[in-house]
């Protein structure tokens, strides 16, 4: 006979406003096998906690219930405090008596019936629930980070800094990511470069990381603290070892016409490039589409004017296998495309420009030197319009309809720069909602407004014309209703930003989950907010979601924090609950392994002996270190050989059957 203790949460008023607590504990402690029911306001606090061990000791327990909140917030918790009192931790049942009821519910009487049967539910279960043992993996102590933006940068350096090995790749020639190609960052207007250079060059001299740059991830498998991950190197053309970055291969190549993708083509590059002067690795790749040597045969200066013999034109993509313990994705952001945006006219005019081509243009080290003027005919522009909300908050299939973030706040530097270096020109900003949720954020806009003279305008452009040498926006000022027509000599749209295009790809290589926009999602927005659903691999940086440089910075921090917690461990504890195989019903037809999401299922071949002859048969084999308790394999079984410990067709059935009652 089961002696089971069952112990209901007020949650304050969470729960006690809208379920009678009192009446379910006494109904708990009429059903079979409770020996125990109590009650306590907030049962997770440290006297709730002592209430339940000393309950198992004093009334010798052998199960508990515990009718509270959500699992995914407190079970673990729980599941401690049976341990500490002796009991196996598996051998617990939360019942979920506030977001499945009390939450949802506004009649007290449904309320209570409601948490009464499932009370009841839990107590069905968890008279058969078994002890569980977690098994043990090791740990391989080095880190992949995907990214060399400054999320990936700042989580390299950070677990580097506890004295683990990581490892860079970054798809492009040089780390820096986005970062690199801003001028000023806001909220202090400090210089970009000036902070991100040196942690690039921290990052490529510092002992316990290595960078891959110009690679990509081909393959993942394995799982927490046991990952096996094939690099991709694509073939630079350059020997990264005998470059010296002397730049006269550069100086030289005929080849000049390719746009340049760091400038936002309003520059062009040769084929044989470094991103940026202060690139990390400074070593030049060719760009084998625009090389005239890999499309005609011919030329071939770069190799032949190349002191240090460091040109290679026979070089070929390499493939290198390592193993992690964790992973962490740093992979960044882009803008969309405003092909579609054709009403200002950003394809059709060049003195319609996006922020990050305007991020370039007021660059120092930029296509201008830093000059603000025209595209179209250089010259100094007398009036620019900043158009906010381009492709963001967008209900049509253009755009995207999140809010992008950053863009109020980048919109107000590049206003206030503007207005610092050329106080003659006039500055507008036509936006929906101004949205500076930050620290200092929102007296930075006021700033520009306040001392800098910038006009906002709350309304809509709904046209921009070209007209002779300006350019006319059409727009509409919705405090006033007024329709507004200006001429302005250059129109600046904040983009929206996007999720990286390959960003499913890494996802199905990794296992991982994204939300409908394409961006990686976490295991829980408040408790585990750089963790995904795959244990071992984290997030950091705009890969989640848009976000500043500061948050970036401080998320990538915590990604480095979680695993160096990670590294530091020789051994890990697997969660128990996992798929087993009965392999004397298998049929073999392995359905289960092709929906795991996890790949933790596999094939194996097996002797059987039916007392006459021994036959060779395949069934299924679930690898407990890859599997994550999902239980979708066994809904797929057709002969039910599979089962999840911890929540058995029996224990499942057991459930349904006392709620009918």
């Amino acid at each position: 006979m089961r002696k089971i203790g069952v112990f209901v949460c007020w949650c304050g008023s969470n729960i006690a406003a809208t379920v009678d607590v009192e009446r379910v504990t006494k109904a708990a402690s009429e059903m079979s096998g409770v020996v125990y029911a109590k009650n306590y306001q907030y049962m997770c606090s440290e006297v709730g906690q002592k209430l339940i061990k000393d309950a198992i000791k004093e009334q010798n327990l052998d199960r508990v219930v515990i009718a509270s909140c959500s699992p995914r917030i407190h079970e673990s918790t729980f599941r401690k405090v049976v341990k500490n009192a002796g009991l196996n931790p598996y051998l617990i049942e939360i019942a979920n008596i506030r977001e499945q009821c009390s939450w949802v519910h506004k009649n007290k009487e449904e309320a209570t019936r409601k948490a009464i049967d499932l009370v009841r539910a839990a107590v069905a279960k968890v008279t058969l629930n078994t002890g569980l043992i977690p098994g043990e993996i090791g740990v391989e102590s080095r880190a992949l980070v995907i990214g060399g933006g400054i999320a990936g940068i700042q989580t390299a350096i950070d677990i580097a800094e506890a004295g683990y090995e990581v490892d860079i790749i970054e798809k492009t020639p040089s780390i820096g990511g986005k970062m690199a190609q801003i001028d000023k960052t806001f909220p202090t207007l400090d210089c970009s470069a000036c902070i991100l250079t040196p942690k690039m060059v921290e990052a490529s001299s510092h002992e316990n990381i290595n960078l891959y740059t110009y690679s990509e991830v081909e393959e993942v498998n394995g799982y927490v603290g046991n990952f096996e991950v094939i690099i991709k190197k694509k073939a630079r053309s350059v020997d990264l070892e005998k470059c010296t970055g002397c730049g006269v291969c550069m100086e030289k190549c005929p080849s000049k016409k390719t746009k340049s993708e760091f400038e936002e083509g309003l520059t062009t590059r040769t084929a044989i490039y470094t991103p940026f002067p202060q690139a990390v690795p400074n070593v030049p790749v060719i760009d084998r589409e625009a090389c005239i040597k890999f499309k005609t045969g011919k030329c071939g200066v770069c190799q032949k004017v190349c002191p240090s013999n460091a040109v290679n034109f026979s070089q070929e993509d390499t493939y290198e296998k390592k193993k992690y313990g964790a992973i962490v994705v740093a992979t960044g952001y882009d803008i969309i495309l405003l092909d579609k945006f054709g009403e200002y006219q950003y394809v059709n005019h060049p003195d319609v420009i996006t922020s990050l081509e305007f991020e370039r243009l007021t660059n120092a080290a930029g296509p201008t030197s830093g000059k603000l003027v025209c595209p179209s005919d250089q010259r100094k522009p007398e009036r620019v319009v900043f158009i906010q909300c381009v492709g963001s908050r967008d209900k049509t299939s253009r755009g995207k309809s999140y809010c992008s973030k950053i863009c109020c706040m980048y919109t107000a530097k590049h206003a206030m720069l503007i207005r610092e270096k050329y106080p003659d020109v006039e500055v507008y900003v036509f936006y929906i909602d101004i949205r500076t949720a930050g620290k200092d954020f929102d007296e930075f806009q006021r700033r520009a407004v306040e001392e800098y003279g910038v006009q906002y305008i709350k309304g809509m452009v709904g046209k921009v014309f070209p007209n002779g040498e300006k350019l006319q926006v059409h727009g509409i000022d919705a405090m006033t209703g007024d329709i507004i027509r200006m001429d302005a000599d250059m129109v600046v749209l904040a983009a929206a930003t996007k999720a990286k295009d390959d960003a499913n790809i890494l996802k199905r290589k990794l296992n991982i989950s994204m939300d409908a926009n394409h961006f990686f999602t976490e295991a829980h927005p408040k408790l585990r907010p750089v963790e995904t659903h795959s244990a071992g691999i984290y997030l950091a940086g705009a890969c989640q979601g848009p976000k500043d440089i500061p948050e970036t910075v401080a998320q990538a921090s915590a990604a480095a924090a979680k695993v160096i917690g990670l590294l530091s461990k020789d051994k890990l504890v697997n969660n128990p609950c996992v798929s087993i195989v009965d392999q004397s019903i298998c049929s073999g037809c392995l359905a289960c392994a092709k929906i795991c999401p996890y790949d933790a299922i596999s094939s194996k071949v097996i002797e059987t002996n039916d007392l006459k002859n021994i036959h060779k048969k395949v069934v299924a084999e679930v690898n407990e270190a890859l599997c994550q308790g999902c239980g979708g394999c066994t809904v797929a079984c057709r002969p039910g050989a599979i089962d999840l410990k911890g929540f058995t067709n029996s224990q499942i059935l057991a459930e349904v059957d006392a709620i009918c009652q």
